[in-house]
């Protein structure tokens, strides 16, 4: 068997069986500073598929980066055959500001697939789709719940379209596997465009460690490694994860002071109150019915919220 090619990668020429640290100047800061990204390249010397480990997105989502550093502190990421391509911290404006923008307020993730004379973060986008981009193969794309929402540990994709993602999907082996259309400039859309596969995995709450669901992610990732024959057998999740092709926010209908009588994970009856919205003065409280039965995989932990405001993410199983 021929060794696998070298990765040019930021002017670079990696060969099989290295492990490199890169940097990707990205811009700098008004103060003249430079922002760059840590890229790690991980390559064995037996060819194979390139898997992207992606952390960061949003820079105020930390569960994604410190998954990604527990795998490279614990020597996790070697691959038995083709090449690793880890990112910890991909918004790195974000990052230094607790914030899931870059300054211009735009997203990222709404970005792709970017311009090299767009906004800031179209600019972003356009750099990791040059550099990035051509490499891989499949990818992990770490998230977490947005605002004051935590999300139960789940991985989204788009189901019963590509038997690959779906098999990508249940490999991961997540408590939760929810069915989620393609949002236009989003990283997945890119990916899916060039035909690579990827999928997202969400836990917990901007700014907070999860550490069950970062542990989670830590062994999902090593099964995908498992299954796509660049990493040793894993034990397989357990219990299995439930899949879930339609879910639904339900969300306030008064505006007031929010309080949950469940958890994240818990199995909700239609019917079943599940909290309550009171007005701050004493003189009214609204009990909370839900209209369909299902799990809870995201949770509004924001005690005051606005009329329409999200409550409780409803996964609805098969």
């Amino acid at each position: 068997m021929p060794p696998p090619d070298p990765i040019y990668l930021n002017d670079l020429t990696i060969m099989p069986g290295e492990r490199v640290l890169t940097r990707l100047v990205i811009s700098r800061l008004p103060s003249g500073t430079l922002i760059d990204v840590p890229v790690h390249v991980l390559r064995s010397a037996v060819p194979g598929p390139v898997l992207l480990l992606m952390g960061g997105m949003h820079g105020d989502e930390v569960n994604g980066i410190e998954t990604i550093r527990r795998m490279l502190r614990r020597d996790l990421l070697r691959p038995t055959c083709g090449t690793i391509i880890a990112i910890p911290i991909f918004n790195i404006y974000g990052f230094l500001n607790f914030s899931r923008e870059v300054p211009d307020g735009k997203d990222v993730n709404r970005s792709f697939p970017g311009s090299p004379r767009g906004s800031l973060a179209s600019r972003v986008a356009h750099r990791f789709m040059r550099e990035i981009m051509p490499l891989i193969d499949y990818g992990v794309d770490f998230h977490t719940g947005g605002a004051a929402r935590a999300n139960h540990p789940q991985v989204r994709c788009e189901l019963d379209v590509d038997p690959v993602t779906d098999a990508l999907a249940a490999a991961f082996g997540a408590p939760f596997t929810l069915h989620a259309a393609l949002r236009p400039g989003s990283l997945r859309e890119a990916a899916q465009r060039l035909g690579k596969r990827l999928i997202v995995y969400e836990t917990g709450e901007s700014l907070r460690i999860d550490d069950a669901g970062v542990e989670m992610a830590v062994a999902g990732t090593l099964r995908v490694l498992h299954h796509l024959g660049m990493g040793p057998a894993v034990p397989p999740a357990a219990p299995a994860g439930v899949v879930c092709r339609r879910h639904t926010w339900l969300r306030a209908r008064f505006a007031g002071l929010w309080r949950s009588l469940v958890q994240n994970g818990d199995f909700v009856q239609k019917g079943q109150v599940y909290g309550s919205v009171a007005d701050p003065y004493g003189e009214r409280t609204v009990r909370l019915e839900s209209p369909v039965s299902g799990y809870v995989v995201g949770l509004n932990y924001m005690p005051v919220v606005n009329q329409g405001d999200a409550l409780l993410h409803i996964g609805l199983p098969v």
